[in-house]
């Protein structure tokens, strides 16, 4: 398992812009044949969650060296269980990130098939979705030019976790709903996503 990690994240390095929806399946079967898989073990669906409340959720992005300490420790250890799924979720982030940095957009495709691997995996294993996987699911689907699906997925992510200020702004960016522009304007004027889109 060691080497496949090290092989995995070698990958990342060369193949931050070519990521294609195939490969990002076949490395993802590669991983989970690896991986010890446990749906009673939360600790990666908690480490999800610790990053969506400190990066998304939170009115400033308040990622700690801990936070970024704790996922690469359990990255680094062939030992956790449901790895996997984070290597997948980190996958997914290293591809964000590096296409960010060099001005690039994402690869769609990619996009829109990690999320739909996480989303089966995490539902298959933890027997639900974790907030962060709809909301890239959405960024996915809008990336692609697919609005009408984004938009469902927004809706059904804010059904799951009606507190999201992240799926609040992509629900209300979807439907112009009056309500929700006004609860964000209301109670959550601070957020640094109501500001990046200027909702007032």
């Amino acid at each position: 398992m060691k080497k496949l990690i090290l092989a995995f994240f070698f990958l990342l390095g060369i193949n931050a812009f070519s990521q294609t929806a195939a490969a990002a399946k076949e490395v993802f079967e590669k991983i989970k044949k690896e991986s010890k898989i446990d749906g009673s073990d939360k600790t990666i669906y908690n480490i999800l969650d610790e990053f969506y409340d400190k990066n998304l959720q939170a009115e400033n992005d308040e990622m700690t060296p801990e936070t970024i300490e704790k996922i690469q420790r359990l990255a680094s250890d062939s030992s956790t269980k449901n790895l996997h799924i984070l290597l997948l979720f980190l996958m997914y982030q290293q591809h964000i990130s590096q296409t960010a940095t060099a001005g690039k957009k994402p690869n769609s495709d990619f996009q829109i098939e990690t999320m739909r691997l996480l989303e089966d995996e995490t539902k298959s294993v933890y027997g639900k979705t974790p907030a962060i996987i709809y909301i890239y699911k959405y960024e996915a689907l809008d990336n692609a030019n697919k609005k009408d699906e984004a938009k469902a997925v927004a809706i059904q992510g804010l059904k799951e976790y009606p507190d999201s200020v992240p799926l609040k702004v992509y629900s209300y960016l979807s439907t112009k709903d009056a309500a929700i522009k006004n609860d964000l304007i209301k109670n959550h004027p601070n957020h640094w996503m109501v500001k990046q889109f200027e909702i007032k």
